[in-house]
């Protein structure tokens, strides 16, 4: 499927459904139609509505709608977004609070690259506003680079991590979240050897498959029994004429989508029908629930091929990590040459994405690290999304981590934790429908 006609094939069957959906709604809308004293007519209506604004959100980058935070004076700031660092593939993004003092803790918040947008990550950006400096790394949509800007895979990802923490110093306590955790690991251990002072004081990984091998899901048990050339030949194809990135081999966001329903096909199928009954009772709105979560959902990204091929060969299938072989453009990485950066745990009891214990063996990675700065935390009966983003994040996890990064803090003084009180739209994933979004 390496062509560009299959990727357009797939562009030009999301366009026309778009383009039913809003036929629909428009009969529907006609005076004349509301007229008839037939239930079809608003059925029909509703569900083009619901159709039209699904397969819109498909090729839509999400807006972080984070407007304002609520310091401790009680005042409302405006949140700013700033690019700090900008290159082909990815961004440094700094979530800028104007008019208040700095905060003393800076976390850099590493995205996965997986499907879905850096703002699938809103939620834990905004319950960590108030207590932090929040950067973020924002990854690009493969479909948009020009070929001309070359390949990205993990060794490329893991030394643009490299750059980003450079860049923001050793005064830096990153948070990785599920797929960047390994890769995270990895550039920490690479700056350990190249540059020392430049490693940040903490690193929290959460649930990330360091080893996917400790404890096998779904996700782990494709990677093990399909081959690299079944991957290329049915996942890969090239960007469309639509797009800056034509010709580029990617893994499209609409076929990855299409996998992600699949995992729970009836549970998304049963909202959406809920959701057009809802529409036609009157009863639905533009924000909703269900709204707020698939307008976030729905919106994937294309990934370089390199990327994601080299991500199921080196991680998965040649646990490269897990067996401390990872190599950098040649260079071997070693991860027992971190010895000062303070590594902390997390992971959920029913995580069926990453497993309780792939994150965990990266604990007995670090051989050159003491006991004392080794964490970790299981959280019991949380799923995926509740350690980063859901109630678990909030009530349980947030809170642990904070402190966790106020005592590996040489000389900072204790800092009150404060409870988020952040306007913003949106729902956290892991709280509605439609758990298993690959992450």
């Amino acid at each position: 499927m390496n062509y560009m006609w299959s990727y357009d094939l797939m562009e030009s069957m999301r366009n026309t459904s778009q383009w039913l959906g809003a036929t629909a709604r428009a009969m529907g809308s006609y005076p004349m139609t509301a007229a008839m004293a037939n239930p079809a007519v608003e059925w029909m209506k509703a569900w083009g509505e619901v159709t039209e604004r699904s397969f819109e959100r498909m090729v839509a980058k999400p807006d972080w709608g984070i407007p304002t935070v609520t310091v401790e004076d009680g005042t409302d700031h405006t949140v700013r977004v700033m690019t700090v660092v900008e290159k082909p593939f990815g961004d440094l993004i700094h979530f800028k609070v104007p008019g208040r003092s700095p905060r003393a803790r800076r976390v850099l918040l590493v995205a996965p690259m997986s499907g879905h947008y850096a703002t699938l990550l809103r939620k834990t950006v905004i319950s960590l506003l108030p207590d932090c400096e929040v950067f973020v790394t924002d990854w690009h949509n493969a479909r948009d680079i020009p070929v001309s800007e070359g390949k990205f895979d993990v060794e490329d990802y893991t030394l643009y991590l490299v750059e980003f923490m450079r860049h923001l110093g050793p005064d830096t306590h990153v948070i990785a979240v599920c797929q960047p955790a390994p890769l995270t690991l990895a550039a920490t251990a690479y700056l350990a050897e190249e540059d020392p002072d430049a490693q940040p004081r903490t690193l929290t990984l959460i649930g990330g498959p360091i080893d996917p091998e400790a404890n096998h899901t779904e996700v782990t048990d494709f990677g093990r029994t399909v081959t690299m050339g079944q991957l290329e030949a049915s996942m890969i194809q090239r960007v469309g004429f639509k797009y800056a990135g034509v010709g580029r081999p990617v893994y499209p966001g609409l076929l990855q989508l299409a996998s992600f329903i699949n995992m729970n096909l009836g549970t998304h199928a049963q909202a959406f029908q809920d959701q057009i009954f809802r529409v036609a009772r009157g009863e639905g709105s533009d924000h909703d629930k269900h709204n707020a979560f698939y307008d976030e959902y729905l919106a994937v990204m294309d990934m370089t091929a390199e990327f994601y091929l080299s991500t199921v060969e080196r991680v998965f299938k040649g646990r490269e990590i897990a067996r401390n072989a990872f190599t950098v453009a040649g260079k071997p990485v070693d991860i027992g040459k971190i010895t000062s950066v303070a590594v902390q745990i997390v992971e959920g009891e029913k995580d069926d994405i990453s497993a309780p214990g792939q994150c965990l063996a990266a604990l007995d990675l670090l051989t050159g690290l003491p006991k004392s700065k080794k964490a970790s935390h299981l959280e019991r009966g949380a799923g995926h999304y509740g350690i980063f983003a859901g109630r678990s994040w909030r009530n349980n996890i947030r809170p642990l981590v904070l402190r966790f990064i106020d005592q590996n803090s040489p000389g900072a003084p204790k800092r009150p934790i404060t409870r988020p009180r952040v306007v913003a739209s949106g729902v956290a994933p892991g709280d509605e429908p439609g758990k298993n979004v690959a992450v």
